[in-house]
């Protein structure tokens, strides 16, 4: 009994010793436990998944992510301005178009048949062409179109070329100008009856420059139906815009007023008509307003210009705009 007490005994204390530390190990795991505190401590602080996105979206919300964040461009004050502007500039030169073109289309009309070099024919292309170019202006200012910006340029950018290097031809030319306006001004003499755009062209400035013909009024002469040999009541006589007084009781024009002046000498002819011809007093009147005319064709071209330019910032702006996008 005693020994199988004994066993027992050495059993228990076996598995006392198996399931229990010993005071030793107690000692020894008593020892590390500030170590690994120490060890824990060291270690960084990581928190929850819940907390690491939060850390994440805090550091999306942080200044230097907004910094570098890309916000789409909205215009400014002054963009609008510009395209405000825009606008308005094509919507003048479009109705300035218009305008043009609708008189061109009245003197067609009125001439009876389309077609030929006359004036007016070139007001419809030039009405056309202004009208086109700024209607593609206004629709693109209106609708930020790129496409449409950029024929604006492109065509206002001709135009200009082509004013500018009109005034640089005719500059040099000036020389040979009175000789090309003498073969013009002789073409409209002899289609006056023909043409009336060129007959009221003629009209007009015999009436305001006081002249009559190309160099006298004898050139008169070299037209079929003022030739005293033609048939007809106009026979030996000149326009009635070469007449001192053309208006029969200061309203209406006498158109009968020149009748015979061909016929007539030249100091009973004075008394009735102008004697002198309209090349040298045209020629005089254009050098007197060169300035002018060159002022008003820089004018021009620094418009076009303007309007280029507010094209091209409304160009930039879109694509700044599109880049941030």
């Amino acid at each position: 009994m005693s020994l199988g007490h004994g066993g027992h005994g050495a059993e228990v204390a076996v598995a006392t010793s198996g399931d229990a530390p010993t005071r030793s190990e107690r000692r020894a795991s008593g020892s590390s436990f500030p170590v690994q505190a120490s060890r824990l401590a060291e270690l960084p602080f990581s928190s929850s998944s819940d907390d690491d996105d939060g850390d994440d979206e805090g550091s999306l919300h942080s200044p230097a992510a907004d910094a570098g964040r890309q916000v789409p461009l909205r215009p400014g004050a002054v963009g609008r301005c510009v395209k405000y502007l825009a606008f308005a500039w094509n919507l003048l030169f479009l109705l300035l178009g218009l305008l043009a073109l609708a008189a061109g289309l009245g003197g067609l009309l009125a001439r009876g048949r389309p077609g030929g070099t006359e004036p007016a024919l070139l007001l419809v292309l030039a009405g056309l062409g202004a009208g086109a170019v700024s209607l593609a202006g206004c629709l693109g200012a209106l609708r930020a179109s790129p496409c449409l910006l950029r024929f604006f340029v492109g065509a206002a950018l001709t135009f200009a070329g082509l004013e500018v290097l009109g005034g640089l031809l005719l500059y040099a030319a000036r020389r040979r100008l009175r000789d090309a306006l003498r073969d013009a001004l002789l073409l409209c003499l002899l289609r006056y009856q023909q043409e009336p755009d060129l007959r009221f062209l003629v009209d007009e400035v015999q009436r305001s420059l006081r002249c009559c013909g190309l160099g006298s009024y004898r050139d008169w002469e070299s037209n079929p139906y003022f030739n005293c040999s033609a048939p007809g009541a106009q026979a030996c006589s000149v326009p009635a815009s070469c007449c001192l007084d053309p208006r029969q009781n200061g309203s209406v024009t006498d158109a009968q007023c020149a009748s015979g002046a061909l016929r007539l000498g030249d100091a009973a002819a004075g008394s009735i008509v102008h004697l002198g011809g309209c090349v040298a007093q045209l020629g005089a009147w254009l050098r007197g307003q060169a300035g002018t005319i060159a002022a008003g064709a820089a004018i021009l071209v620094l418009v076009e210009v303007a309007g280029v330019l507010m094209a091209l910032k409304m160009l930039r702006d879109i694509a700044a705009g599109a880049e941030q996008e």
